[in-house]
């Protein structure tokens, strides 16, 4: 039995987790060698925040918070702005496209951005930390890996999530994510190269961690390796028919092979 290390919620269905004792035959030995050949070659690692890192709505519902936007343009008098779709859709980020392909760059769209960033930070404190996060964390920056955080949340909640478990040091000060120019956000890799030109990193030996067909397609326009995290089976197969090969269940068989 594995027993999960405490500290680290566990945020989606049981995955199967590989030990070392497991014997590995054919396509489980194939994915692990997959695996092990993409960590090796990772110089500097850029993590996607919600997903990977954190679950950040776990306890402050994401639907609600998409509520909460759509309500506040009703009361600016702005409810046509929105379809019966957009305004039932439990996405944030859903009511923030809209807003922003209609009425791209303005100050309505300023102050609905800062509304969402206001409703991550306060999702902060009830996020569930994504198991074996942390440690995978702490121990790719110890052993030389140079770290980034590439997002399309606000860089001030990942920021402020990062200070809560004592992780910013790892990343700091390569925190790049959502800004009011939001045809940057992904799957452009506008983030990503931010992150790869601070950190002096070359592409090919660069690595991108991301739960979402938007951040395999940003990796494969950055021109970097990408690894897949997926809670769930619905998570995975959105990835798998993006194009992503190497996805992971769980961070456990990443740390152990960073630590093997």
């Amino acid at each position: 039995m594995v027993r999960r290390p405490l500290g680290n919620h566990h945020d989606g269905p049981d995955t199967l987790l590989v030990t070392p004792d497991t014997k590995q035959t054919g396509p489980v030995a194939a994915e692990t060698a997959n695996l092990q050949e993409v960590i090796k070659q990772a110089r500097s690692v850029l993590f996607d925040f919600d997903g990977p890192i954190c679950r950040l709505f776990a306890g402050h519902s994401a639907e609600d918070v998409a509520k909460d936007l759509v309500e506040w343009l009703e009361r600016q008098g702005l409810r046509g702005l929105l379809t019966e779709e957009e305004r039932v859709h439990a996405d944030p980020m859903a009511v923030l496209y809209a807003v922003n392909r209609r009425h791209p760059r303005s100050d309505l769209v300023v102050e609905l951005e800062e509304r969402l960033t206001q409703q991550e930070l306060k999702a902060v404190p009830s996020a569930w930390p994504t198991e074996f996060a942390d440690p995978l964390i702490r121990t790719w920056s110890a052993v030389g890996a140079r770290l980034a955080v590439a997002t399309n949340n606000s860089p001030r909640t990942a920021t402020t999530y990062l200070e809560s478990r004592g992780l910013a040091g790892c990343f700091a000060p390569n925190i790049y994510g959502r800004t009011q120019d939001l045809h940057h956000l992904k799957p452009h890799p506008h983030c990503l190269n931010r992150a790869i030109n601070a950190l002096g990193a070359a592409p090919g030996s660069t690595l991108m961690i991301g739960d979402a067909p938007s951040d395999f397609e940003a990796a494969q326009r950055a021109g970097v390796a990408f690894l897949g995290y997926a809670r769930n089976g619905y998570k995975e197969k959105l990835l798998r028919d993006a194009g992503a090969e190497n996805v992971v269940g769980s961070l456990e068989p990443v740390l152990r092979v960073l630590r093997g």
